[in-house]
């Protein structure tokens, strides 16, 4: 099993981000927090509402073509993140190289996204029938072993989502089809569940922190210039400004955490 170095990998991915910047932010801010920022603005409030507290009782109505406009935002955002990896995996190449790769390979993310999407549906299918099996037997049973099941599939797709977090560099730095990137990302981090699990924890609690102090800061400053809609407007371009630097930083961090897993 080869070692792997989050603290390396920082050291290397600051050295990077700071010799490449120019190439990285732009991709970035055009790509992944551009699309999202315009989504957020698209959505409802009462739909923004039941994002930050899901009920399943109360799911309010997705306006016409909402679901369509997700669907583009996840595909930019994929397309720019690959265009990313692209620059970080290839030193010297361009924007226009990286972005041209990150359109070739799209369609094998896309085509992974929806092997493990149909895995996912499978396992939940799966537990819903067997808590409706025991709830013929007894209501009382079905219930408590339908929480049971549904808290394992959970879990399951959890430890899933962190053993193919190396999925986009495999993808854009290999010629390798659907399932041959799903195996060989799950391969790359046999061993190294823990330590990409802290990793990742720490980049969202940072990422929620550092955009959240952001977005107030700089949402007070536009409500004392613009009123109420420009402390909300600017709130939100400088969250997502902040949350496209952090990512940035991930991804070349992952970028250099998978040079490390596949280096002999």
């Amino acid at each position: 099993m080869t070692t792997m170095s989050i603290g390396k990998a920082w050291e290397e991915a600051v050295a990077f981000v700071a010799r490449e910047a120019s190439l990285l932010f732009p991709v970035a801010l055009l790509f992944v927090a551009l699309p999202g920022l315009i989504l957020q603005e698209m959505t409802p409030p009462e739909l923004q509402a039941w994002f930050a507290q899901p009920k399943a009782d109360a799911i309010p109505a997705m306006p016409p073509g909402f679901g369509l406009a997700m669907l583009i935002t996840i595909i930019l955002i994929w397309f720019g993140s690959l265009a990313l990896f692209a620059l970080a995996l290839r030193p010297g190449i361009s924007v226009g190289e990286a972005l041209r790769l990150s359109f070739a390979r799209l369609p094998v993310l896309i085509g992974t996204a929806l092997v493990v999407v149909g895995i996912i549906v499978g396992i939940f299918a799966v537990a819903m029938l067997l808590g409706l099996i025991f709830s013929l037997a007894s209501k009382q049973l079905g219930s408590g072993l339908s929480l049971l099941l549904a808290a394992g599939a959970v879990g399951l797709v959890f430890y899933a989502s962190i053993r193919l977090v190396l999925l986009n560099p495999v993808v854009i730095d290999s010629q390798a089809g659907v399932m041959d990137s799903l195996r060989r990302a799950w391969a790359l981090t046999r061993g190294h569940f823990l330590r990409l699990f802290g990793f990742l924890i720490i980049v969202m609690i940072l990422s929620t922190i550092v955009a959240s102090v952001a977005q107030l800061v700089v949402g007070l400053i536009g409500g004392l210039i613009a009123g109420p809609e420009g402390a909300r407007v600017a709130g939100s371009i400088a969250g997502a400004a902040v949350s496209s630097i952090i990512q940035v930083y991930m991804l070349v961090m992952l970028a250099r955490l998978y040079r490390q897993a596949v280096a002999v």
